[in-house]
């Protein structure tokens, strides 16, 4: 019987970047194939800006400690911000296959699948809720500047499209990935600020060290009030 975590573990999966951003490009090259020009100008932007915050919060916690201790923050989620960023878009545009009114039908169901992903990055202990929430208002900033530009009219997304799409995501939360973003991240960090390891969570919330506590070739000094 398929338990509660394993669920949100196979949930957590379709927001990982090696299975969402190959949609992304997939959806530009439609969106391109049909002239929609200014809608892949404003999304390519918008996306490629939220990948550069959301991997910079990253770097610069783990490489630096800079996070915010009071909201529990780290990070953007990386699996919250690409899922709001993309399956909106994504239903959106599938949708709009019947008829142009119910491309919104689509982006909500494509929002809805975002949300679940952000709650699951919760639930799974990957990332805190500021990071989660946080992360999927980035997303959601990235795919509302795609949905805000009216497509062509004649923009309907053939049925095999739709389906090769469907099978993506229903088969890669169970193949094994040879691509890890986040030590991919890891290492960016350590290499920028020539540490050994990266910062943790529990770092974030460890008491600073007092000031007459000061360490001295590897030992410990204090220094005692007169």
């Amino acid at each position: 019987m398929l338990s509660s975590y394993t669920f949100w573990i196979w949930i957590s999966r379709l927001g990982e970047s090696p299975i969402v951003l190959p949609i992304a490009m997939a959806l530009v090259l439609v969106f391109m194939a049909f002239d929609a020009h200014r809608v892949v100008r404003s999304w390519a932007l918008a996306l490629g800006l939220a990948i550069v915050v959301t991997s910079a919060s990253k770097i610069a916690f783990m490489g630096w400690g800079w996070g915010i201790a009071a909201l529990d923050f780290t990070g953007f989620s990386g699996h919250a911000m690409v899922s709001a960023a993309v399956y909106p878009v994504l239903g959106h545009a599938f949708a709009r296959r019947r008829q142009a009114s119910t491309a919104w039908w689509g982006a909500a169901m494509g929002l809805g699948l975002a949300a679940l992903i952000a709650v699951s990055r919760v639930t799974t202990h990957a990332h805190s809720v500021s990071e989660s929430v946080l992360g999927f208002g980035l997303g959601c900033l990235a795919s509302a500047c795609a949905m805000g530009f009216r497509a062509p009219a004649h923009l309907r997304i053939p049925r095999w499209a739709w389906l090769t799409a469907a099978a993506w995501l229903a088969a890669m939360p169970f193949v094994s990935l040879p691509f890890n973003t986040h030590q991919t991240v890891i290492k960016v960090a350590l290499a920028l600020s020539q540490r050994q390891h990266p910062y943790q969570r529990a770092d974030l919330h460890r008491p600073p060290v007092p000031a007459s506590v000061q360490p001295l070739h590897g030992q410990e000094v204090v220094l005692l009030g007169h």
